[in-house]
């Protein structure tokens, strides 16, 4: 793989200070070992105050600052906050919930996808920017809008999304054999499945959103809208990078975010340069891990040991090897249930980590703590006073560091796991229980292969590519297409797939034959339950299923059972199929096997120590708030351990 220097830079907001300062901060920046600068995201009610006239002096004033200074800039489209004019006029572009409620102008992201007239304005604003600044030599790099999904806002039920999504459909369901822009309805009544409870319709326009339904409403309905959802937000970034690329030779990014699957971020990914997302470790830790609350006390100032992680290691996928942290937290954040402050040395360990998995840059957010409006209590690099906050001391020794680093030299890792974002609709759709989700088993498979010192890669699930790996990992993914299944059986690795893996049709139907029907493999499913928080079914080897077990007949080897005598896993040759959620203990014993098998080396670390290996690198990274001795190395808390070869410099 490509090796990419290692640069630092944060994300500014000019127009949130006196422009006297600009000139000072900008050396500050420089002074501190800072490349690159991100701006401009939430701009537009600066660059454009009243419909049609625009004010570039100040954004032409604040990058000629920036650049001369020697930073790159990244200039950011600002449609992510319509300024309240567009909202006079386009009263119906507001997305609207589930329960059928408008959003409001106030805060951000309040536009639906599927808008038209909001469209036009957002192609007029990012056209009137590439025209002013696609040549400006200290534009390096753009970035479109600003954290899709973010706040709940993909998914909207307004009316310009219910014919949008007519549209969609009649698309989709296209007439057989027939040159015809009429869609077919009775393909559609029958993909669905709607001639149960009398579902059946007459024409598209009949079709609603699938909202405010007596009853949940009909999965097949259901999953055609979020990936309709899920195409509206690939052709509104497509429409912004295709009008930068006209212009611009500058890559282009967007940030994603953590744990947002309400979107396939690979088909957003694959109309842009560099994907990057927003680290926000502690506020991750707080809402969007699932985890008890003496585990979240435990890293409450360090983060999850592997969320972090497995973020670099899918958006490293989204981006096809390119990819950045456009935020990296430096210190309290505002928005999650509690907001400590970072354990001191964590700011550089997580940056490093970034790093370790291949991050060209890691931007923190942001240069300065803003004393107003929503955010004023988000910690930056420097306090709202410009004196210096905890953060810059970590960034500026990071900085220091990779002038003796510049590159990572990336390679396969010895894991892969499938990633399907069309997955996490279907779970999230039909979760068969409470509390059960398709990220949560993912990354559960991750977070075992982490702790027995495991690099991982993560992979589309219409990857074609799967030579070279030792042990491929297929959890959760719902329906699995023919070719995937046979390049799973011919490639050569160890596979585990399920639970809930091939178990329906792309309409989201139960498979038939019972699933998981996989080539060569005589065994099917022929019940699923759901299992309470207490009922879990101990395997006879050691540890216990949780959420989920399917009963599965056939003959093939049974190579796990539970504690009654019931096949837990099948196995053909190297391919296994797992029928439930492994507990934690239950994960790490099935993963170590497999990797036995496999010839791949595995350790047993410490909670919170974890491994991340390079072509050249070896990252060790103590997420323990105490120190941890392991293989004869002593790791004091929050500490980076980074072994290279011989003849490289360590930090």
């Amino acid at each position: 793989m490509t090796a990419h220097a290692r640069s630092l830079g944060c994300c500014y907001y000019p127009e949130h200070w006196s422009p006297q300062i600009w000139q000072c901060d900008a050396e500050k920046m420089v002074k501190a070992g800072l490349t690159w600068v991100r701006i401009g995201e939430f701009a537009w009610s600066r660059l454009e105050p009243q419909p049609g006239q625009y004010d570039w002096c100040w954004l032409d004033r604040a990058i000629d600052i920036l650049g001369s200074a020697g930073l790159k800039v990244v200039l950011s489209t600002p449609t992510a906050t319509p300024p309240r004019w567009i909202v006079d006029q386009n009263p119906d572009m507001l997305a609207v919930d589930t329960e059928g409620r408008p959003r409001k102008f106030g805060a951000r992201r309040h536009y639906c996808f599927s808008h038209l007239g909001y469209r036009v304005h957002c192609a007029r604003i990012v056209t009137e920017l590439a025209a002013r600044y696609a040549q400006n030599p200290y534009i390096a790099a753009w970035q479109t809008d600003n954290e899709y999904g973010c706040h709940d806002t993909t998914i909207s039920y307004s009316a310009a999304a219910r014919s949008a999504f007519q549209t969609w459909l009649r698309n989709r369901y296209r007439e057989t054999g027939r040159d015809s822009n009429d869609g077919d309805i009775t393909a559609l009544n029958t993909a669905w499945g709607n001639v149960f409870w009398s579902m059946e319709y007459g024409s598209f326009e009949q079709i609603d959103l699938p909202n405010l339904t007596v009853t949940e409403a009909n999965p097949s309905h259901h999953l055609d809208f979020r990936r309709f959802t899920s195409d509206q937000v690939v052709s509104f970034n497509k429409l912004q990078a295709d009008i930068i690329r006209r212009q611009s030779p500058a890559p282009i990014a967007h940030n994603y975010m953590g744990r947002i699957t309400d979107f396939d971020h690979f088909d957003v990914g694959a109309d842009l340069d560099i994907a990057s997302w927003d680290s926000y470790p502690l506020g991750f830790l707080e809402d969007r891990i699932t985890a008890t609350e003496a585990y979240k006390k435990k890293f409450a100032r360090q983060g999850d040991p592997d969320f972090q992680a497995f973020h670099h290691d899918l958006y490293r996928a989204v981006g096809r090897g390119r990819w950045w942290v456009m935020e990296q937290q430096p210190g309290p954040v505002n928005w999650a249930p509690y907001n400590p402050a970072p354990l001191p040395g964590m700011v550089r360990l997580w940056t490093w980590e970034a790093f370790a998995h291949g991050a060209e840059a890691v931007c923190y957010f942001r240069w300065r703590q803003v004393p107003f409006a929503q955010e004023q209590m988000h910690s930056g690099l420097l306090n709202p006073d410009s004196s210096e906050a905890p953060g810059l001391t970590e960034a500026r020794r990071v900085a220091d560091e990779i002038v003796k680093a510049p590159a990572a030299d990336l390679c396969k890792a010895p894991v892969a796991i499938v990633f399907d974002y069309d997955a996490d609709f279907s779970w999230s759709i039909q979760p068969h229980g409470q509390n059960m989700r398709y990220f949560d088993l993912v990354f559960e498979s991750y977070r075992a292969a982490r702790a027995l010192g495991l690099s991982v890669d993560i992979v589309p699930p219409d990857t074609r590519d799967l030579t070279d790996y030792k042990l491929i990992l297929v959890p959760g993914m719902m329906h699995m297409p023919k070719p995937l299944k046979a390049d799973l059986a011919s490639c050569g690795a160890a596979v585990i797939i399920g639970p809930r893996s091939a178990c329906r049709t792309q309409d989201m139907q139960i498979t038939l034959p019972l699933p998981p029907d996989l080539p060569g493999f005589d065994a099917a499913i022929t019940q699923v339950e759901s299992l309470r928080p207490n009922m879990g079914i101990a395997l006879e080897k050691g540890g216990y299923f949780q959420h989920y077990f399917e009963q599965l007949t056939g003959t093939a080897e049974v190579s796990e059972r539970t504690s009654q005598g019931q096949p837990a896993m099948m196995r053909e040759g190297r391919v296994r199929y797992l029928a439930g959620w492994p507990d934690p203990q239950a994960f790490h014993r099935i993963l170590a096997t497999a990797c036995t098998e496999a010839e791949i080396v595995t350790r047993n670390l410490p909670e919170g120590l974890r491994l991340r290996e390079t072509a050249t690198e070896q990252f060790w990274f103590n997420y323990a708030a105490e120190t941890q001795v392991y293989d004869g190395k002593t790791f004091a808390p929050a500490s980076v351990l980074r072994d290279l070869l011989p003849t490289t410099p360590n930090p």
